[in-house]
């Protein structure tokens, strides 16, 4: 768990170093969501501050340090969560000429955005992500959220001033934050007791959904696509149903079972797994055992 935080001054107002107190006041509220590396990068003239707090789990070397700028100096990232598939992805972009200097899956994504474009790219990450993107030569700010909405990510506008975190609390720092309360997510909050996606507490200010993308352009506009639809999912798995027996699609869920536990098993400080008692734990830290030759640490 990382913690991610910044904004985009579209009237590109602030001083340079105003700019990085406020990011950096911004990212602190966050520490409890990474205490092991903090970073700020600002782009005064365009308006631009991103904040990062890290939670070290994959290449704890300085290589891993957020904010992370792509090898082409076009893209700036912060970047919270982790993709699953980032070694097969660093092996194909190897093959189509990339270097790495680190072992971080941060610096695949950049990779992959340079190599096939934002959308494309974010099509091929399988993982639980949210992060904060800027194109340095469009002068876009981009916005990712993973399939299933695992990682939070807030936005909003203060004036002129986009802003974006991991939590409000980050947002609630920028000076000049409006804080009103929206009566009616209140409601919400009462009757569900959770404010459903993609309001918030405060008016104005929203959760990004689940599978989505929000561009932000220099001079103030706003575009949100959906690239991945849990409902065109299980759209296709009705007009395509499995159509192997009993067993056959018990060796099916094992395999897949079995992949996904081992793609989350790479990391660079030790593993272990809750267990509550019920099947859904026993059964993940079976597969986990299934792939390690020591014993898995467990927490009831």
């Amino acid at each position: 768990m990382c913690g991610i935080t910044g904004f985009f001054d579209t009237s590109a107002a602030l001083a340079g170093d105003t700019m990085r107190q406020i990011v950096a006041a911004m990212a602190d509220t966050l520490r409890h969501r990474g205490p092991d590396d903090e970073g700020t990068w600002v782009d005064e003239a365009a308006g631009v501050a991103l904040g990062h707090r890290r939670l070290s789990i994959i290449d704890l070397s300085p290589a891993g340090h957020q904010p992370m700028v792509s090898s082409d100096g076009r893209y700036v990232i912060v970047y919270n969560g982790e993709v699953y598939n980032f070694p097969d992805l660093k092996s194909e972009l190897e093959g189509l000429g990339n270097r790495f200097r680190g072992e971080s899956d941060t610096e695949v994504i950049l990779a992959a955005m340079a190599e096939w474009g934002i959308e494309k790219a974010v099509e091929r990450l399988n993982g639980m992500f949210a992060f904060a993107l800027w194109d340095r030569r469009e002068r876009e700010l981009f916005l990712v959220r993973d399939r299933v909405g695992i990682k939070p990510l807030y936005y909003g506008w203060a004036g002129k001033v986009f802003l974006f975190g991991s939590e409000l609390k980050a947002l609630r720092r920028f000076p000049n934050f409006p804080g009103e309360i929206d009566r009616d997510s209140l409601c919400l909050f009462l009757r569900h007791n959770y404010i459903p996606a993609p309001r918030s507490i405060y008016r104005g200010f929203y959760k990004l959904e689940p599978g989505h993308i929000l561009k932000i352009a220099a001079r103030g506009g706003v575009e949100k696509r959906c690239y991945w639809s849990l409902k065109e999912v299980v759209d296709r798995a009705f007009s395509d149903p499995f159509r192997g027996n009993e067993e056959e699609a018990a060796e099916a869920l094992d395999a897949l079972l079995g992949d996904a536990v081992r793609r989350r098993m790479v990391s660079d400080v030790p593993l272990g797994a809750f267990l509550s008692g019920g099947i859904d734990s026993s059964t993940v830290v079976a597969l986990m055992q299934a792939q390690n030759d020591r014993p898995v640490r467990t927490f009831t």
